[in-house]
């Protein structure tokens, strides 16, 4: 096998998927590979995996037979594949021996991918799923150019445990990167193009250094010029501190929204997924914090079909929906991961008829509630921040402070900040008109 030329990477699951995939690209650029569209036409194809559900795992399987099938059907050789991420970090040695593929890098040793790929290349199958805490981040090279939206990763791992739950075992321990490493990366996110910088961790409020907290670094990216606005994710709820609700009162530049997973309205449940909060805590979090900013949004995840859950359990979490009214959330059945403690309760799964048609009544719920969101914004102005272009000429399309796509007639270029009158709501976006005078 010969060196690659170019190189496609394709990254499945969370933001956290996208930026590591994203700071992958910038090593495979940084070794003088071309980057292309085409996973087919690529010598290097990297699968940044994720480990979270059953079918995410086997999709990646199904796109290695893809990937090989397409060049034998075209007379090409196959690319040299790469599976990283969480997969990778699970499965291993499982991987090369059922796949056959040329590399596989856990989470946390991406950094080492020019390396293994000129290993690869050279006839030798390459494996590489230590652990070093934070090392890669130090090894990674400058960020370049980036769109008016970047990712930030400034924690990783998680000791949380919940018994449904990989990211442990395939992020391991939490670790936050050091201050000063993360306002410089900020500032040269900023440096090449970004204005909103959204801070990325799988329990990213649990980012520390020392005496300082994830407000504390908020209020310091506040005063980065050129940035206009932050965003984090995915929050625990034993993470919220006050320091953090307050900086949604406080810096202008934080906007409201926030992403706060409670998986079941249960309290039997709660425990049993050992989620470390009760559903009443969880509420008081949030009516503190809409004590705060009484015009935040709010997101949530959700879990059906959790082993031993009952329809009365089930009907706790619609209730729950009901309550807090959110703007937009993500839901799922449970999918049971080897290795967790909850995929050892088989005696109680739930039926998958079951699981289906309580997570099509879940979805149902959340749809009615983004939507109502929706249309109590109509009548509105806010800012927008052009994203990309839409379908027809003079079409763009962006995002409002609370996440919300907005799409509008403007003349205004992407990475502009547009004053909208928001005139039109649907179940997943809105329809706004420009003023004349475009934002600051």
């Amino acid at each position: 096998m010969t060196d690659p030329k170019t190189y496609h990477v394709k990254s499945y699951g969370c933001q956290m998927n996208v930026y590591d995939g994203e700071r992958m690209a910038e090593l495979m650029a940084a070794q003088g590979l071309t980057a292309t569209d085409d996973a087919g036409a690529a010598d290097l194809v990297v699968l940044n995996t994720c480990h979270i559900r059953e079918k995410a795992t086997e999709k990646v399987y199904s796109e290695i037979g893809r990937l090989r099938k397409n060049a034998g059907e075209h007379g090409r050789r196959a690319p040299m594949i790469a599976v990283a991420g969480c997969v990778a970090q699970a499965e291993g040695e499982e991987i090369i021996r059922r796949a056959k593929v040329d590399v596989v890098v856990g989470p946390q040793a991406y950094h080492n991918l020019p390396r293994l790929v000129a290993d690869a290349a050279h006839g030798t199958a390459s494996l590489d799923t230590d652990m070093p805490a934070i090392a890669k981040f130090g090894a990674l090279p400058a960020r370049r150019r980036v769109g008016p939206t970047a990712f930030l990763t400034v924690q990783e791992g998680c000791d949380k445990f919940c018994t449904y739950c990989v990211v442990p075992y395939t992020r391991g321990a939490e670790v936050s990167r050091g201050f000063d490493s993360l306002i410089d990366e900020a500032k040269a996110l900023v440096d090449a193009g970004a204005r909103e910088i959204t801070l990325l961790g799988q329990n990213v409020n649990a980012w520390s250094q020392g005496e300082r907290g994830l407000h504390d670094l908020i209020v310091a990216l506040d005063r980065i010029p050129g940035l206009a606005r932050i965003r984090y994710t995915t929050s625990h709820p034993n993470d919220m501190t006050q320091g953090l609700i307050d900086a949604h009162r406080d810096v202008e530049k934080l906007m409201p929204f926030l992403h706060l997973p409670v998986q079941s309205g249960s309290e039997r449940v709660l425990k049993a997924m050992n989620r470390s909060h009760t559903r009443d805590s969880y509420l008081r979090v949030l009516d503190r914090v809409r004590a705060a900013r009484p015009d935040i949004a709010l997101s949530g995840d959700f879990i059906v079909g959790f082993p031993g859950e009952t329809d009365a359990e089930f009907e706790d979490t619609l209730r729950l929906v009901d309550e807090v009214g959110y703007a937009q959330c993500f839901s799922f059945k449970y999918s049971p991961r080897p290795g967790t403690p909850a995929a050892e309760m088989e005696d109680a799964f739930v039926p998958d008829a079951v699981a289906d048609e309580r997570l099509q009544r879940l979805q149902a719920a959340l749809n009615r509630h983004q939507l109502a969101f929706n249309d109590a914004s109509v009548g509105s102005s806010c800012a927008v921040l052009l994203e990309r272009a839409g379908r027809h000429p003079g079409q763009m399309i962006g995002k409002s402070p609370w996440l919300q796509s907005v799409h509008l007639e403007t003349d205004a270029a992407i990475g502009d900040m547009v004053e909208v009158d928001l005139v039109s709501a649907g179940p997943n976006s809105l329809a706004g008109v420009a003023r004349v005078k475009q934002a600051a």
